[in-house]
């Protein structure tokens, strides 16, 4: 093979790579995100639960934010955590004290119901539910007031299964989490809408799901879920079976994360990539094809040293590629966040593309990963399987 049909090759990945991400940044500009919807009472009478492990700095006004919930209708709450021992219930107790009026519970679940312990402490929850619409919301969550009055209101269509929310990563600290930050509050969201305009949506986003509580009985409620890390996805799939819509709010909410330094931050990166890519296999390979630094960088240092017609020319097209990829990506992560603070980070989109690069290589060299102190093999489809150590 020649070099200069190598370097057509790389042209035309390097186009392709500014292709995909035109069409992510336009599907993210058409999406109403922030808007809500008119609240049209009455609104269903709904059940959140909560599963908890720990206690950070930010649960406390995570789950506060669920107890001051201004909606019409009952609502009732479930907090479900595995020891009576664990920090968090101490948080939960206070809570409840400052909101008597509240039905909301603490609920222990010793059991433990296959892998996943936030799937174990669901299952648990499961019988206690006495509403008919259903949100399931991981701890580190926080939302606005009129959070459920803006979301209940999209099950008047009873095409619709499952409503999602886009959610932010809000507490961004050192370099290692300004990386996820950037993968998350400019991509990822954009890369979900991206996926909606091509095809009808089978997965779920796991801060926030919505579902209907005669739909998580069809479905055989949370036993099937019990050994997936990817929980959200298989429920997202389980909702899709029945012939169910999945559709996206577009009220953001807030996650809070512990901070992360480089190495953490890898393997959590790796943790779900190899997830990915046993659930979804083709999609995740041909993922690289949108990175849109990696395949412009190569083209233009493979170009620039060659004699083939046209090389002078190869520096300023891969200029324009970058300068638009990182434009676009601050421009969606202001329009998630509302924030500017990330402006001066924007160096960090290509760093982020490159390590993203070697992230998706890692994928492919095993299919073991490392979660809540435990080591897990990821099998065909999602499922673990426990590892001896």
């Amino acid at each position: 093979m020649s070099i200069h049909f190598f370097l057509r090759i790389l042209a035309f990945l390097s186009f392709l790579s500014f292709g995909l991400t035109l069409w992510r940044w336009v599907a993210g500009a058409r999406f109403p995100l922030h808007q809500r919807a008119a609240v049209c009472p009455p609104l269903p009478r709904c059940t959140v639960l909560k599963p908890l492990k720990g206690c950070e700095a930010e649960t406390k006004s995570c789950l506060r934010s669920w107890l001051a919930q201004e909606y019409p209708s009952p609502a009732q709450i479930l907090f479900g955590v595995a020891s009576a021992d664990d920090p968090v219930c101490a948080v939960v107790r206070e809570l409840l004290a400052e909101f008597s009026r509240s039905d909301a519970q603490l609920v222990l679940c010793p059991a433990t119901l296959g892998v996943n312990g936030k799937i174990s402490t669901l299952r648990q929850l499961e019988p206690l539910i006495r509403h008919p619409l259903v949100i399931i919301s991981d701890a580190d969550v926080r939302v606005p007031e009129d959070f459920l009055a803006s979301l209940a209101p999209a099950f008047a269509d009873p095409a619709v299964g499952l409503v999602n929310c886009l959610y932010r990563l809000s507490n961004p600290g050192g370099l290692a989490t300004r990386w996820e930050a950037i993968a998350i509050n400019a991509d990822f969201w954009s890369s979900v809408l991206q996926a909606q305009s091509l095809k009808k949506v089978d997965f779920a986003l796991g801060a926030v799901m919505a579902l209907r509580a005669e739909q998580l009985r069809d479905m055989g409620g949370f036993a099937d879920l019990a050994d997936y890390l990817a929980d959200d996805y298989q429920l997202g799939r389980q909702i899709a079976r029945l012939g169910r819509r999945i559709v996206f709010s577009p009220v953001v909410v807030d996650c809070h994360e512990s901070p992360r330094n480089w190495a953490q931050a890898w393997a959590h990166q790796v943790r779900w990539a190899r997830t990915i890519r046993v659930c979804r296999p083709l999609l995740f390979f041909f993922s690289i094809l949108d990175n849109a630094t990696f395949w412009p960088l190569l083209w233009l240092a493979l170009s620039l040293p060659s004699r083939f017609a046209g090389a002078g020319a190869v520096l300023p097209v891969c200029l324009c590629f970058f300068l638009f990829r990182i434009a676009t990506a601050v421009q969606q992560e202001w329009r998630l966040t509302g924030a500017r603070a990330h402006f001066r980070w924007f160096w960090m989109v290509p760093v982020k593309d490159l390590l993203n690069l070697a992230v998706w290589v890692a994928a492919f060299t095993g299919n073991q990963i490392q979660w809540r102190g435990h080591r897990y093999r990821v099998l065909p489809g999602g499922r673990l399987q426990g590892i001896e150590t």
